[in-house]
């Protein structure tokens, strides 16, 4: 790994020690040696969000067999959104990969984000992975599919599933993105409001197979309704200006 590698994958977890290694290792397998990141390849960066089980212990005991891994470590616990900033401003490469920690989404999906980024235009500055054939209980599909429906109708995003933890996004572009608590679950609008393109990947979903979720129904629900008020109003004010320079 060079000192800036060509792909940054941030992976926020909390209390998820029987997830860590294996998907550490899926990571590994998918880009290690991979065409698409050059010579540069990649780094891995966990941000343990103050877990109280052995995940922070398991992490740094990975370090020694993947020298792409780095760990990045919350002296309190502070949310999802705020460790995927912290990551993603720890990182080094210019393109940033995140993944839940849970293990449901697919490391092997990300060279197919890649490659749609190679084929993009230099507009689309978020590829947002879609779950097609969601691995989740009945209820919460049900309950994703109407948070979807009102988050889509409100925002105009133009996105099928913005609550995907896969996504392939560069790292000056999100940087540039007002911060807030929840706010990885409206990437997609917020890239939008600034200016940039998105567009959306059929990726693979996979049941949970250790630990449990860090989310139900209800609180989903109860944050959801003030944070789509929120992003609809940052829409509203938001302005994007093209500026030149002159001779």
């Amino acid at each position: 790994m060079t000192a800036t590698p060509a792909l940054s994958v941030v992976v926020p977890v909390f209390n998820e020690q029987d997830n860590v290694a294996p998907l550490v290792g899926e990571v590994v397998a998918a880009l290690r040696g991979n065409p698409l990141l050059g010579a540069d390849g990649f780094e891995i960066v966990y941000v343990d969000d103050h877990s109280r089980d052995a995940t922070l212990a398991t992490l740094q005991g990975l370090k020694a067999q993947v020298p792409e891994l780095r760990v990045i470590h919350h002296v309190e616990q502070s949310g999802q959104s705020t460790a995927i900033r912290n990551g993603v401003k720890a990182a080094r490469g210019a393109w940033i990969a995140t993944l839940d920690g849970d293990g449901q989404n697919d490391p092997a999906d990300i060279p197919k984000l890649l490659a749609q980024r190679a084929q993009a235009d230099a507009t689309v500055k978020l590829f947002a992975g879609w779950r097609v054939n969601r691995q989740d209980s009945g209820s919460k599909r049900w309950a994703s599919k109407w948070a979807n429906a009102i988050r889509s109708r409100m925002l105009r995003d133009d996105t099928p599933d913005t609550g995907c933890g896969i996504k392939l996004f560069e790292r000056a572009a999100f940087l540039e993105l007002p911060h807030f608590n929840h706010m990885h679950r409206y990437l997609p609008a917020l890239m939008q409001r600034a200016g940039f393109a998105t567009v959306s990947v059929p990726v693979n979903h996979r049941h949970r197979t250790a630990g449990v979720s860090k989310y139900n129904n209800l609180n989903r629900a109860l944050v959801g309704i003030a944070d789509l008020r929120g992003v609809a109003w940052l829409i509203r004010r938001g302005k994007v200006t093209a500026v030149e320079e002159l001779p």
